[in-house]
């Protein structure tokens, strides 16, 4: 029995080493697999380590002026085998100052002189500082290195400007500021890549700690504050009633109006301290962001996102009163976390709250969205459900969206269609999904639109939106379709089991999902992430064969799509016959399927669905 199970265990190893070997791999990436910090199986490995920090940080914030100072002491383990003689520093916010590299061109209203830092001591020693520098990395040279399994301290104070004009953060209106990346941080130290170095381009997104954070947010009185995390001081920052209300909302399926305009214009909310000091917590998370406002209403339900335990989660939404979709936010968020924690990923959402403000940037952060009011509640719901959806890929699982995006944006984007044909109805969100995530892409002929997906996202620029949206949510949705429902999101919960709260790479995510199907998906990852191809294909011929016809099927563009063969019988009658992706595993260039009928069939007709067609001219075959 022992001889056995070890020539078992051997086979299995072998079957997996193999899988992670057929894959492209870079050589940073064969070197974690080699130090065994990554298993073929698609487990951490056994020495997989990365490094935290515990934030305590305090701002003040003065919309009017918009002024921003801040004070925090970060304090650093390094869990690695590696001593570290330096540390990296990210100042997200300079992407803001004149010079600095951008994807793109802005405008005078964006630019400030950045993250000013006043103040910096390593382990209470004072570190000279030079503002000058326009990037977003700075390189800290330690006095004395920091060995495996030892801390630092880390203080600074710094000050900033929020800039007038308002993307993923800055200004929302004249006293109104969405604040995001405003403080300085430790840049991620990895097993496979050391430390992140990546600029930030105003473009492509983040790559964080999971760390634990204290925000103290000094803001004037009559201005109320959200924030990611938990409020620990609402007693002391809101009115009674207003306090009263809040508390009310943590158990209420209806939503209860906190703030209304008319409480607002009365300026009876907060305390009325010169200044209020609200306190948040939260652990275990990637980031934190806020707003503050003295116009913006504020609504605020719950709903339960765990049914076997009844654990709720918060639903809010800060907006300016005059905005006729937002009114619906927080019912619409009731149902994105329900119908997310419970259908698509399946998991219960991690987080005690949601809040949506009303902004410009269509932006997630943790337990935050930044969203743009539009005129069309569907679409207003639409863009949030994708917002909200992020919570599992980066902030669940602490995806490197800097270097692969598709990881993120392309989970964002799947679940994005699935809660919506659950709220719209098929046709109508397939429709929403080949015009914003598919058309664009298909019908666009650009070398760089076909680039592989596994491409990092640092170097891309025109390719960059489908290669990190569209594409590979195709092939998640393909995924699904081959593997059924329940084999599909069993081998993801394995995959976002055993990564929650970690780093995963792409090959985490190829050999997890083969591991957990016991299905050898080499062939159809190859297929999608590391191949020029895009989605064309062509009837060569329709025969009369045994028991029917014979469908002959090229596959010009290479992607290993699912489609229905549509046939219109000579009687007028039709019928539909679904392939998956698995008609393409033998060969990938040509199919062959066998139709089997006693009628005689007039035409076949290709059709993909979502999964657009190049070429759809040669998709029809008339006999």
């Amino acid at each position: 029995m022992l001889k056995k199970l070890l020539i078992t265990t051997l086979l299995g190893a072998a079957v997996c080493q193999t899988q992670a070997q057929s894959l492209y791999m870079p050589r940073d990436i064969k070197a974690a697999f080699a130090k065994q910090t990554r298993s073929p199986d698609g487990k951490p490995g056994k020495n997989y380590w990365q490094n935290r920090g515990r934030y305590n940080i305090t701002v003040t914030v003065d919309p009017a002026t918009r002024n921003v100072k801040g004070t925090e002491q970060i304090t650093y383990i390094n869990n690695s085998p590696d001593t570290l003689r330096l540390l990296n520093l990210k100042f997200i916010l300079n992407t803001h100052r004149p010079g600095a590299a951008r994807f793109s061109a802005t405008q005078a209203d964006y630019l400030t002189e950045g993250i000013q830092v006043d103040k910096m001591q390593i382990n209470g020693s004072t570190q000279k500082w030079n503002n000058a520098p326009s990037g977003t990395n700075r390189g800290v040279r330690l006095a004395k290195p920091l060995n495996p399994g030892d801390s630092l301290k880390l203080d600074i104070d710094w000050h900033f400007q929020a800039s007038v004009q308002s993307g993923r953060e800055g200004m929302l209106n004249p006293s109104t500021m969405f604040l995001a990346y405003f403080y300085p941080r430790i840049a991620v130290y990895d097993d496979y890549n050391g430390w992140d170095t990546l600029e930030f381009l105003d473009a492509q997104e983040f790559y964080n700690d999971f760390n634990d954070y204290t925000l103290n947010v000094k803001a004037p009185k009559n201005f109320i504050v959200w924030a990611t995390g938990t409020l620990q001081n609402a007693k002391q920052v809101l009115q009674p009633e207003y306090y009263k209300r809040l508390q009310k909302s943590f158990t209420s399926d209806s939503t209860i109006h906190i703030a209304t305009a008319d409480d607002i214009a009365k300026k009876k909310v907060t305390a009325q301290n010169d200044l209020n000091t609200w306190t948040w917590t939260c652990t275990n998370i990637s980031d934190v962001a806020l707003a503050v406002s003295d116009n913006y209403v504020w609504d605020a339900a719950s709903v339960i996102v765990d049914p076997k335990t009844k654990r709720r989660a918060s639903m809010q939404a800060a907006f300016a009163d005059s905005a006729a979709d937002f009114h619906k936010v927080v019912q619409f968020g009731r149902h994105t976390l329900s119908w997310l924690s419970q259908n698509w990923p399946g998991v219960p959402y991690p987080f005690p709250k949601m809040t949506s403000v009303m902004g410009f940037a269509d932006m997630e952060y943790p337990m935050m969205c930044n969203d743009s009011h539009t005129d069309s509640f569907d679409f207003t719901q639409f863009v949030q459900d994708h917002e909200v959806a992020h919570t599992y890929m980066p902030f669940y699982m602490g995806i490197n969206e800097s270097r692969y995006a598709f990881m993120d944006e392309g989970w964002a984007t799947t679940f994005e269609l699935l809660i919506g044909t659950a709220e719209f109805g098929k046709q109508k969100a397939e429709s929403l999904f080949k015009q914003f995530r598919v058309a664009g892409w298909i019908n666009n002929k650009s070398t760089f639109q076909d680039l592989p997906i596994i491409t990092p996202s640092s170097e891309l620029r025109m390719g960059y939106g489908n290669n990190a949206y569209g594409k590979p949510a195709l092939s998640h949705l393909a995924l699904k379709d081959m593997l059924g429902d329940e084999l599909f999101k069993k081998a993801l919960h394995g995959y976002m089991d055993r990564w929650n709260g970690k780093h995963p790479i792409p090959w985490d995510y190829f050999n997890s999902m083969s591991n957990v199907s016991g299905q050898d998906l080499t062939w159809f990852f190859n297929n999608w992430y590391f191949t020029n191809y895009y989605i064309d294909l062509a009837i060569q011929g329709v025969n009369k064969a045994d028991g029917g016809y014979s469908l002959a099927v090229q596959n010009v563009g290479g992607f290993a799509v699912p489609f229905d063969v549509k046939i219109t019988y000579a009687d007028g009658s039709t019928e539909s016959v679904h392939q998956t992706a698995a008609v393409w595993k033998a060969d990938q260039k040509q199919a062959s399927i066998a139709l089997k009928t006693n009628k005689a069939i007039q035409s076949v007709t290709l059709d993909g669905g979502i999964f657009m067609d190049a070429t759809v001219k040669d998709n029809t075959f008339k006999l």
